[in-house]
């Protein structure tokens, strides 16, 4: 985009002259995007206080839960959209005023601004969220983790402590160690990650419930077997939460692009309000 001006000629009267200064803003829209990647910081920190002042540790109905994960989503999109508008308009405000410019073509690149100053910020902030996830990831035992090094630690994502307790649970002749619930942490971890239990898994589970607890071999199967459909459900659940979520952030961030054009549209109207 350059300014284009139609300027008289001694030669060619007709001549079109361009200038070779670009029409982007660019000191504009990094300050717009530093505002909005501001404002995305203190609403969700502002969010995630409010929820973690408003939800009871003690309830855990489907409802609550199902409740809470709406109003995580509904918070998301409110941080979208007014990151976006609130980038947006700085950018308008803060770009240069095009003299000798069409209202048309001023109005086009006010919004073409408020667009690359959103596509600026969720770079950056997508960057940003990679890269600390990143740090996160078990990298082959020369990396970061998210447990200790330890065979058993950090497996408790898919088959919580809780789960395995209630295996093991009830007086026997001998109590489970620490590796047979780490072995069956690990087992129950990646079996429900692969998204299906062997029976060769299911039977060595039940007959090492029944030895370390001392219960019959049929109250051992059914052990194993509702705990396996618990974490089953549970999976299922956050495959499709999800699923929704990521759904959701798209349409956010896209209504939130065209939130940011013409936010940045109104900021440039007001910009060339005053000269």
């Amino acid at each position: 985009m350059v300014d284009v001006y139609v300027a008289q000629n001694t030669t060619d009267p007709n001549r079109t002259i361009e200038t070779s200064k670009s029409a982007v803003s660019w000191a504009a829209i990094i300050a717009g995007a530093a505002v909005a990647i501001a404002t995305t910081a203190v609403v969700l920190s502002l969010g995630s206080g409010l929820g973690l002042a408003s939800l009871s540790p003690g309830v855990r109905s489907t409802a609550s839960a199902t409740g809470a994960g709406a109003l995580a989503i509904a918070w998301i999109v409110i941080v979208q959209w007014l990151s976006a508008g609130v980038g947006g308009y700085v950018t308008g405000r803060l770009r240069t005023r095009w003299v000798g410019t069409h209202t048309h073509e001023v109005f086009f690149r006010d919004t073409a601004h408020g667009f690359v100053t959103w596509a600026v910020a969720t770079v950056i902030v997508a960057v940003a969220a990679a890269s600390a996830t990143s740090r996160l990831l078990p990298t082959d035992g020369h990396g970061p983790t998210t447990g200790s090094s330890h065979a058993g630690a950090g497996q408790e994502s898919a088959a919580t402590a809780y789960d395995v307790d209630l295996l093991f649970r009830g007086g026997g002749s001998s109590a489970a160690t620490s590796e047979n619930r780490e072995e069956a942490n690990r087992i129950l971890a990646y079996d429900i990650s692969a998204g299906d239990v062997p029976n060769e898994d299911r039977a060595y589970l039940a007959k090492l419930v029944s030895e370390r607890t001392g219960v019959a071999a049929s109250e051992a199967q059914r052990r194993v077997d509702d705990t396996i459909g618990r974490l089953q459900e549970k999976a299922e659940a956050a495959r499709k939460a999800a699923a929704t979520a990521s759904l959701v952030n798209a349409l956010a961030m896209l209504l939130g692009a065209f939130i940011a054009c013409a936010a940045a549209a109104i900021g440039g109207r007001e910009r060339d309000r005053h000269p």
